[in-house]
């Protein structure tokens, strides 16, 4: 199985969000093997028109207009950028106070647009093959969380747990909701869904609205595909072979008596054998496995403490921060002396907008026209370029990262340039200290090497066996936090 990364759900200019479909699709090139671009279709029991709500309810019904009048070209569009560096689907979305909002996925181009006032209407009614996603289930019932009486996992497979609306896994989740759609409720979380029975898969997606799918930090979907081509991804998808991530591209593998996750297995009162094996990006915090939402086994980051000699190592840059709105550009590069760059993930921001609001202004076409790209050169040097603007506060960065993996050993030699700037140090005194370089002498751009991370702190994987029977269906599912805040969030194993 192959792994891959993509974002199933954000936005652009085609209806009430920002930045063209063409800048959203060549962002996406940059850093996912998968994306859908997500117009706003339809808003079937939206609320009566007064002077309240009157904003909304022509922003809203303005951004529909916009998608039907322009769905063929979309479409075309979206059709034509399919291909092998990037496998495109077609699809929308639906707002709904009753049920919750989804939005449709379809590997089909004929997928029509048609308006209906049920997920499951539109799912039976689009004449081609879709599911259809729940996305910011967390939100209260009635005003746009999902309504766990009418799901139905038969059209949805999956539920995005997470977004740049925050995460809905559990009520004591990290990453709570703060937009001014209102707090995350308990009623309506992931946990709540597999505790009333419900067998679904778990994905991520930015619902970034400024033409930026993948914008690191809003959240990832990573599937397990047999190739990467439309068909490969929807089977994976419809099969729950699915996590995901809140930023980093946290490797993970999952199985329950070599089933994988999503799977549906029987067991009887037999014992299980569980495995995982995970790759972080980022020092460990914990990886925790869970049966029937009890955590029945935690590995903890402390516990790994030996360096290896000789091997992988990971080392990675940031960029960013000052005080304009300005882009900045830097070039970079990243050489290898007795060693090689065995592997690299970019981490590239888009402009941050999650929904539209009256004093929200932005060029459609360039409000994300960053130039991002990065180069392999040689099997020892990879160079790119990235685009940058200043953190929106202290505590939400807007910095760029680019993470390589290394092979070699603590004598291994890394020169790193940015903007003119070059050092070198060896992996050993990487291993000890990371460095910072200022651009100007105050408020300035900046850019951090972070400690370099052994692959004995970074690479995990167990084996354990369970031997009790606990309910008619027991559920596993795995959590991995990393000590810079990022997540993963794999879908369970089902066991009857």
């Amino acid at each position: 199985m192959k792994l891959l990364w993509g974002d199933i759900h954000n936005h652009c200019g085609i209806t009430y969000g920002f930045g063209s479909l063409e800048g959203a699709l060549k962002a996406a090139k940059t850093q996912l093997d998968f994306c859908m671009i997500t117009g706003h279709a339809m808003w079937p029991d939206i609320y009566e028109k007064n002077e309240e709500t009157e904003f909304v309810v022509n922003f809203h019904h303005v951004g529909f207009k916009k998608l039907f009048d322009h769905w063929e070209e979309v479409r075309q569009t979206v059709a034509e950028a399919n291909g092998e560096g990037l496998v495109t689907f077609q699809g929308y979305e639906m707002h709904s106070c009753h049920y919750g909002d989804y939005h449709i996925v379809s590997p089909d181009d004929k997928l029509p647009l048609i308006y209906r006032d049920s997920p499951r209407k539109l799912e039976e009614d689009c004449g081609v093959e879709a599911i259809v996603i729940p996305h910011h289930i967390g939100y209260t019932p009635d005003y746009r969380g999902i309504n766990w009486d009418e799901f139905d996992a038969r059209i949805s497979p999956v539920v995005e747990v997470c977004s740049k609306h925050g995460c809905a896994m559990s009520e004591t989740a990290p990453f709570p909701y703060y937009h001014d759609m209102g707090p995350r409720d308990s009623h309506n979380t992931i946990y709540e869904g597999l505790r009333r029975g419900y067998k679904f898969g778990f994905v991520g997606s930015t619902d970034h609205h400024a033409g930026f799918p993948g914008s690191y930090g809003d959240c990832m979907a990573a599937v397990l595909a047999e190739d990467k081509t439309r068909e490969s991804i929807f089977a994976a998808m419809k099969a729950r072979r699915t996590y995901a991530v809140t930023g980093d591209k946290i490797a993970c593998g999952f199985w329950v008596n070599d089933a994988p996750m999503g799977a549906e297995i029987q067991a009887g009162t037999a014992s299980r054998s569980i495995r995982y094996e995970v790759e972080t990006e980022y020092p460990l915090d914990k990886i925790v496995l869970y049966k029937n939402l009890k955590p029945m086994h935690v590995l903890n980051g402390e516990q790994f403490q030996e360096i290896n000699e000789t091997g992988r190592y990971k080392i990675r840059v940031e960029m960013g921060w000052s005080s304009s709105e300005e882009l900045f550009t830097w070039n970079g590069s990243f050489a290898v002396a007795d060693g090689q760059v065995a592997d690299y993930h970019t981490y590239f921001v888009g402009r941050n907008v999650l929904a539209p609001s009256e004093s929200a202004h932005y060029d459609v076409n360039d409000v994300n026209r960053i130039e991002n790209s990065i180069h392999r050169i040689s099997e020892r040097e990879v160079e790119w370029q990235c685009q940058t603007v200043k953190n929106i506060s202290t505590i939400h960065g807007m910095t760029d990262h680019v993470v390589f993996e290394v092979e070699g050993s603590l004598k291994t030699r890394i020169t790193i340039t940015v903007n003119g700037r070059e050092e070198t140090h060896t992996i050993e005194e990487l291993l000890e200290y990371g460095y910072t370089h200022h651009m100007k002498p105050w408020h300035s751009h900046a850019y951090k090497v972070h400690r370099a991370v052994p692959e004995t702190q970074y690479k995990f994987q167990m084996e354990l066996q369970d031997e009790k029977k606990e309910q008619d269906c027991d559920f596993y599912h795995l959590e991995v936090f990393q000590k810079n805040g990022h997540c993963a969030f794999v879908s369970p194993v089902f066991v009857e």
